[in-house]
């Protein structure tokens, strides 16, 4: 999103380096959002950086940061590989700052990522507590994509398959196990769509969960992935028994977050 060309005054820019996904935002003097971006991260969390700087400049036309009265703050799984940064700040604070911005100051934010999932309190605009689930937790994004390609269709197709199955049980807590058991249920001749039911059913309940133990309380807010996912987050609001809010820009909710720090410092 955004156009290309460079608002005057102050500029703050989030570089948010996930473990599969790279987000940039750019926020405006006045904190309003003003271009964002994702690309891949790749195996080099380095190289993904000098890919955002590359976006950055791409949408800026010629000019270099020096020319800019801009301030950049990094964030996510690889924030250290960024060498243009003027302050490094941890993922939760940013996704909660830019959750925050999207949503309003009080509530709970449940962040889906590649390699783990987020549950961020909010009071007052502020983190008041958060939690997060174990890597190998079948209840992220990775988990989806993976179990997706098993099944031989596309990340949107897996939902649309889902809505017309009937829910089968995944029980395994690690991706890789439960891979192996998607593998099973395939070669039992389980119709796709009811697996793929339970795949997201999988993942839906064990973030539901996640959430309880945060003491998570409604409004629900979506960042991350599979904001854009409309079955996942209307299964999400059914196992927590209230509705789930997102929109598109919450994907860059942690690179948002960043990026209004950014503005922040002198």
């Amino acid at each position: 999103m955004g156009e290309n060309n460079v608002p005057s005054g102050r500029l703050g820019i989030g570089v948010d380096i996930g473990s599969t996904a790279t987000k940039v935002a750019v926020v405006g003097a006045d904190g309003s959002l003003v271009h964002a971006e994702v690309m891949p991260t790749g195996f080099s969390s380095v190289d993904a950086a000098e890919r955002a700087r590359a976006a950055l400049e791409a949408w800026r036309g010629d000019r270099h940061f020096c020319t800019l009265d801009a301030r950049v703050v990094a964030t996510g799984y690889g924030r250290v590989a960024v060498p243009y940064a003027d302050k490094v700040v941890t993922e939760i604070t940013c996704h909660g700052r830019g959750a925050a911005r999207l949503f309003g100051p009080d509530g709970t934010v449940i962040d889906v990522g590649g390699q783990d999932t987020k549950v961020i309190r909010l009071r007052g605009g502020r983190v008041f507590k958060f939690v997060m689930n174990d890597k190998c937790a079948a209840g992220t994004g990775r988990f989806l994509e993976i179990m997706a390609d098993r099944l031989g269709v596309g990340h949107d197709e897996l939902s649309a398959l889902a809505r017309a199955g009937e829910p089968t049980q995944i029980t395994s807590m690690c991706t890789v196990f439960a891979e192996s058991e998607v593998i099973s249920l395939v070669g039992r001749g389980e119709p796709r769509p009811n697996i793929a039911r339970g795949v997201i059913e999988s993942v839906v309940g064990r973030v539901a969960t996640l959430a309880a133990t945060a003491g998570g309380a409604a409004p629900y807010y979506l960042t991350g992935g599979l904001c854009d996912n409309e079955y996942v987050v209307e299964r999400l609001g059914e196992k927590l028994g209230a509705p789930v809010t997102t929109r598109p820009e919450a994907r860059y909710a942690g690179a948002l977050g960043a990026a209004l720090m950014a503005l922040e410092l002198e």
